[in-house]
């Protein structure tokens, strides 16, 4: 007897919770500045993300999710900060999967979400290979404040448990009823492939 996923059931709930509760406009405004401050911290630790952005200063990328959006302009210092809403953007990224569930089982397996990408070809070059390159050193912020061993032991037991949710979401290889369960026996796609 096959089982429904509850999956649908909460994307209901989402959805109705979603559409009830609008956080008032400063609280949405203080959210999106609160990422600005960490999309700039992560940037500062990457010079040629920075010496990147610089090269696009004064455009401007608009992302959206559902209900959710976020304008963000590039600045001479090669930094980010809040667009004015009247700005019209250079580039909009529209997440096109309106599932949570689904967007989160992606990023556990270290999956980019769909994205429909409307705007100038170049810049959302670039701003794809931020998204590729730029990562935040989590461990060595912690270690700031709590010291080396104590963040080194932290990431170490978040790896695990990362790794272990992997293990639990099934990937793509894990719905093709073809591919080994060990994935031992495994072959590239076919001649040529790397």
């Amino acid at each position: 007897m096959a089982t429904r996923s509850p999956f649908p059931f909460l994307d209901g709930i989402f959805d109705a919770v979603a559409e009830r509760l609008q956080p008032p406009p400063w609280a949405v405004h203080e959210a999106q500045h609160r990422l600005v401050l960490l999309l700039n911290h992560v940037l500062m630790q990457e010079p040629q993300a920075m010496e990147r952005l610089r090269r696009q200063s004064g455009r401007i990328v608009e992302g959206r999710w559902r209900t959710f959006n976020v304008r963000l302009v590039a600045t001479p210092a090669g930094l980010l900060d809040l667009a004015s809403p009247a700005a019209a953007p250079d580039l909009t990224l529209t997440v096109t999967d309106d599932s949570p569930w689904s967007l989160t089982r992606a990023a556990l397996r270290a999956e980019k979400p769909p994205v429909r990408i409307a705007g100038d070809v170049q810049f959302a070059a670039e701003v794809n290979w931020l998204v590729d390159h730029v990562r935040w050193d989590l461990e060595e912020d912690l270690a700031r404040v709590v010291g080396d061993a104590p963040a080194h032991a932290v990431a170490q037991a978040a790896r695990a448990m990362v790794d272990a949710l992997r293990r639990f979401v099934p990937g793509p290889a894990a719905a093709s009823p073809a591919a080994p369960a060990d994935g031992a026996g495994a072959t590239p796609a076919g001649p040529g492939a790397a």
